[in-house]
């Protein structure tokens, strides 16, 4: 007989809450309290575990859903099930837990659609704003908007209700410099390159459900300035005087684009406030040799009131997010390195006529920073996009039920992951924002960065095309730096297009369609005798199946790893097909060779849905030839066509070559 007694003396810390372990049951056991306003920190796990609620009132968290707890509530979390146990009461919150692993039933979770789904909550699915000083190329298109592009298009396939967000960053100081270049005005640069970047977008099939463009935005500038004055009420952010830089001969402030300098994390060359290669931030007067970009004068140093924020005293908060949500190791790493620093007070405010003012008169002719803007700019686009669609939804009360997905180059990362954490908290303390965060590194062009100055780059616009859209967004998905540093390379881009989409994929539908025409009038045969080889085929398309929505789903999401699928299902596809050929034409196995054709156009088929969100328009051409609907539900299993549907596929053409691309990117079309 084991007899244990809830013992408050007995608590130690665990989870951000106190706990003290039972022994002696077969299982972990442990009483656990948590105090009134308290909360566990979120975390999942492998094993199997309950909580027994014995005293006091609160909520659980479970994967962003809330539940009441209340005494006589008992919650089981399956594996890797995120959970968090809220006290919203006046007293102690007492519970009773046991856990235990079960690698069986830890693997069924691991894989379970329906707890990785995202039920009824609206989710919002961020592209970094791009910087209107310029169009895109490629380099911008393989990372942010085409993985949020792809990632909603899964999501809204399986039922939910996802939205891609973003717009143009108008008040970047990139801006400003772009519009000293060219001779006309900030507001003038920002509005035309804006434009032509919401039309290379749509050349690359991505038309984003909100786009904010934050200068015209109505409502944008008040609604910037009550939640800075939301981040100045915390008391955390004021007006703090330290040295700045100022250009040696004209005076001028000095920060990201008007200043070069060696990082003070990793030493390579960057510009002002953040660092390109190491992802740390830098407050310009700690560059080593800085030098301003307009003049060859020695920069000076010089006191400078602006609002502040001591980031460095808000690691812990910064962890306790990164437990909740979906965070790469990469910027974890990249956090541990930021708070190892002893100090890091970050500029919220920079001398400057381009931008909005702080409401608060503390400081005059600056504006709020362009990169603690866009943490509101995300929140306004949230309600932009409520107005449109009749939701309620407000920048100012962000609700509980919000999940947010960022994705964004690495150059990004600090503000995403480190900064805007914070500074929701400081603006909305109420709110606990679940967030997911996905990171792509540079994308090189033949083993170099793209460049604009050096007119090393290749243009959206000038490779996209009716012909060409789907085979620039396989390859780059396939290609895209998701890991780590990746190249595109002309001569590959080439080579894909050239021997797999079309000596292998078109090649393999072609001849499908015309067997379908010969032997079988050109419709759809059905299923005949069925060999073991045929059972195992089919078994194996299920096995893509499961490969390709693990590689689209949320918490293993990668264009890399879905591309290589499509391609190893085409390959699986082309593979069984010569193996049956050899009995095609022989009178004693007609009832197997359909089988084997019904086979084959069950592949087509799972190749037409498992591609939408990747190349969408193959999807839907290939799903036309297939006499079947424009594919718009995830498959759960694999199908057959049935019997009977016109097939159109020995004439169809999906893929053209791709015309050598020259120096400059372009394509013999394009000049």
């Amino acid at each position: 007989m084991i007899i244990n007694t809830y013992d408050p003396r007995a608590l130690e810390p665990a989870f951000g809450i106190g706990m003290s372990g039972v022994e002696g049951l077969g299982t972990g056991a442990a009483w656990g309290r948590v105090e009134p306003g308290g909360a566990s920190t979120g975390h999942q796990h492998d094993e199997t575990e309950f909580f027994v609620v014995v005293a006091g009132q609160g909520e659980f968290v479970v994967d962003g859903r809330r539940h009441p707890a209340r005494p006589g509530t008992l919650a089981l979390f399956e594996p890797f099930e995120s959970h968090v146990l809220e006290n919203t009461g006046d007293t102690d919150l007492v519970f009773l837990t046991q856990y235990w692993r079960d690698p069986v039933r830890a693997m069924r979770s691991a894989g379970e659609q329906e707890r990785l789904a995202f039920g009824e909550r609206p989710v919002f699915v961020f592209s970094t704003p791009p910087t209107p000083n310029g169009d895109l190329h490629l380099g911008h298109l393989s990372g942010p908007y085409l993985g949020a592009d792809a990632f909603v298009r899964f999501q809204r396939m399986n039922g939910t209700q996802a939205w891609h967000l973003t717009g143009s960053d108008d008040y970047q100081s990139y801006v400003v410099g772009a519009a000293r270049r060219e001779g006309r005005e900030p507001a003038e640069t920002a509005a035309h390159y804006s434009a032509e970047i919401a039309r290379t977008l749509a050349l690359m099939d991505i038309v984003p459900d909100q786009y904010t463009v934050t200068d015209s935005e109505p409502g944008y500038r008040q609604g910037l300035q009550d939640f800075f004055s939301r981040v100045v009420a915390s008391g955390w952010a004021s007006v703090t005087e330290r040295d700045a830089l100022f250009d040696g001969a004209s005076g001028r402030y000095l920060y990201e684009v008007d200043v070069r300098g060696g990082c003070p994390g990793c030493g390579s060359g960057t510009s002002g406030n953040i660092c390109e290669e190491c992802g740390e931030p830098n407050t310009v007067v700690d560059l080593a040799g800085p030098r301003s970009t307009s003049s060859d004068d020695e920069p000076r140093r010089a006191p400078l009131a602006r609002w502040s924020l001591p980031l460095h005293l808000f690691r812990e908060e910064v962890a306790g997010r990164h437990s909740a949500g979906r965070v790469p190791a990469r910027l974890r790493e990249l956090s541990d390195r930021v708070f190892a620093r002893p100090a890091l007070d970050i500029p919220l405010s920079h001398p400057s006529d381009w931008g909005v003012p702080p409401a608060e008169q503390d400081v005059d002719g600056q504006v709020v920073w362009v990169w603690p803007e866009m943490s509101y700019g995300f929140l306004h686009g949230i309600e932009s996009l409520g107005i449109r669609l009749g939701r309620g939804w407000k920048a100012a009360a962000p609700e509980q039920d919000w999940k947010i997905v960022h994705f964004f180059g690495y150059d990004n990362s600090f503000y995403h992951s480190v900064l805007y954490p914070v500074l929701y908290r400081l603006a909305h303390p109420d709110w606990q924002p679940d967030i997911d965060y996905h990171v792509n590194e540079f994308y090189l062009l033949e083993g170099e960065k793209f460049s604009t100055s050096r007119r090393h780059a290749i243009w959206g616009k000038e490779i996209l095309g009716e012909d060409t859209v789907d085979a620039v967004r396989y390859f780059l998905g396939r290609t895209r730096p998701e890991c780590e540093r990746t190249d595109f390379r002309r001569a590959d881009f080439a080579a894909t297009v050239r021997n797999t989409l079309i000596g292998t994929w078109q090649r393999w539908l072609n001849d499908l369609g015309m067997r379908i025409a010969k032997h079988y009038d050109g419709k759809a045969p059905d299923a005949g005798m069925w060999t073991p080889e045929h059972s195992a085929f089919l078994a194996r398309l299920g096995t893509r199946l499961e490969a390709v929505t693990g590689a689209l789903r949320a918490d293993g999401f990668s264009l890399n790893g879905a591309a290589a699928e499509l391609e190893g299902l085409v390959e699986d596809t082309v593979r069984f097909s010569r193996q049956e050929s050899r009995t095609a034409q022989s009178a004693a196995w007609q009832d197997e060779a359909r089988t084997a054709i019904a086979l084959e156009l069950a592949a087509a088929r799972l190749l037409a849905h498992a591609a939408t969100p990747l190349m969408p328009r193959f999807a839907g051409r290939l799903a036309v030839a297939l006499d079947l609907p424009e594919p718009a539900e995830w498959p759960r299993t694999v199908e057959l066509v049935a019997p009977g549907g016109e097939i159109r596929l020995a004439d169809a053409v999906f893929f053209t070559p791709i015309p050598e691309l020259d120096e400059q990117g372009r394509g013999e079309s394009a000049r």
